[in-house]
């Protein structure tokens, strides 16, 4: 089967549409994780369609950063459905207002997208490509941003929007709940994470039950010769 004839392949070329429109529609910057996930996302599945069209293969390139793209997009959609947006109907901006294209972007960004890279997570291959010490590597990133952007507000307090979140504005309710905020999420991130992998085991297990190998079938007993 031709490679272009395949559906993996338009479906991660959608994902690109999407963080990609969701990009150019909004106004943010990358001082925002949902900015900086969904750059990553437009360019690993970017790589991804070059990478399949190139070896004409339907396998995704690179599971591991795959894990964390997936990983991080989860994050995104999670914290802004309900930190954010307290678990909103995010539909009814998107027909009508003056903010019309930032509406698009944010369902773009925090809903569409997301939800796109998660099936592609559940759905296509390479399966059972994800390790549970990976996810050290992958919480690095947002543990990471976190630092950054509390040693920037304090080293730079003139920095336009240095608090992107609430949940890092200690000026409210002290630094005592920024930190509790912080080791919350933490706690939370860790069980996506394992959720991340344990969602991809748990989609080779019942890919095999449904499509059994040849190597999981008993083989055929010849019948023994008849004597004469």
């Amino acid at each position: 089967m031709h490679i272009w004839t395949r559906p993996t392949l338009w479906w991660r070329l959608a994902i690109v549409l999407s963080s990609g429109f969701g990009l150019i529609l909004g106004t943010s910057s990358l001082v925002y994780f949902t900015v900086e996930s969904n750059v990553l996302v437009f360019g690993y599945f970017a790589g991804a369609v070059y990478w399949m069209t190139k070896r004409g293969t339907a396998d995704a390139p690179a599971p591991r950063l795959r894990g964390a793209a997936t990983l991080y997009i989860m994050i995104t959609g999670l914290v802004a459905h309900i930190l954010l947006n307290h678990g909103a109907n995010p539909l009814p901006g998107l027909t009508s207002g003056p903010d019309r294209l930032q509406n698009w972007s944010s369902f773009l960004l925090h809903y569409t997208t997301p939800v796109m890279v998660l099936l592609d997570w559940l759905c296509a291959r390479p399966r059972n490509a994800s390790h549970w010490r990976d996810l050290p590597l992958w919480l690095s990133f947002p543990l990471t941003y976190a630092a950054l952007t509390m040693a920037r507000a304090a080293l730079f307090p003139g920095f336009p929007n240095k608090y992107p979140y609430f949940f890092f504005d200690p000026s409210q309710q002290g630094y005592g709940y920024v930190w509790g905020q912080i080791a919350q999420l933490t706690v939370e991130f860790i069980v996506l994470a394992a959720l991340v992998v344990g969602l991809d085991r748990l989609g080779t297990t019942v890919r095999a039950k449904l499509r059994p190998t040849s190597l999981d079938q008993p083989a055929a007993v010849e019948p023994e010769p008849v004597k004469a």
